[in-house]
């Protein structure tokens, strides 16, 4: 199971990875779809949770030197290496309902996090918004009982009525607010 969550989770962060690196540096200024929010904050979030990751696997965290791309690059490299070691995925940390073990925080809620972000990274810099579709059904399907739990501040906000010809992607981020249609 350990692995499993691990591959999921990076195979996801790979995929947001490809997003950072394809941004141009002009870009990270641009409005995001999370309100209030640009592509340098979305990117900045994603980095804090990794680094929260290590942290609590490690005790330290890993440099928020250098820019956006050099960023992600150390902090992702430095998330893999930790998640890594002997015993990492049992260690606790502070998560959404309080301490957990790092490898529900990483197959649950970053996994999805990362997912959705990749999405929003997207769209603020004009880039690739396709979500690998797996990954969408898995965590759409996970989500949905927890309808009233994640409209909380700083969670998710109101449900995005989905038009009537919406793919599941398209379901998925309207279900977490995300505004896909002009």
């Amino acid at each position: 199971m350990a692995d499993e969550v691990v591959e999921r989770y990076t195979n996801l962060a790979d995929q947001f990875g490809a997003r950072i690196e394809a941004t141009p540096d002009d870009a990270w200024d641009k409005a995001a779809p999370c309100e209030g929010w640009c592509a340098r904050d979305v990117v900045d979030h994603v980095l804090g949770s990794q680094r929260a990751v290590v942290k609590a696997v490690t005790g330290s965290e890993p440099s928020a030197d250098g820019d956006l791309k050099e960023q992600w690059r150390a902090t992702y490299a430095a998330l893999k290496d930790a998640v890594g070691q002997p015993g990492a995925l049992q260690k606790t940390m502070p998560g959404p309902m309080g301490e957990m073990p790092v490898e529900m925080m990483l197959g649950r809620f970053l996994a999805t996090d990362v997912l959705v972000h990749t999405w929003d990274l997207a769209r603020a810099v004009g880039g690739d918004e396709k979500l690998d579709p797996t990954a969408v059904s898995q965590a759409y399907s996970g989500l949905k009982p927890m309808d009233a739990m994640i409209r909380q501040p700083g969670v998710f906000g109101p449900k995005v009525e989905p038009a009537a010809d919406a793919d599941e992607q398209e379901q998925f981020l309207n279900f977490l607010g995300r505004v896909t249609r002009p």
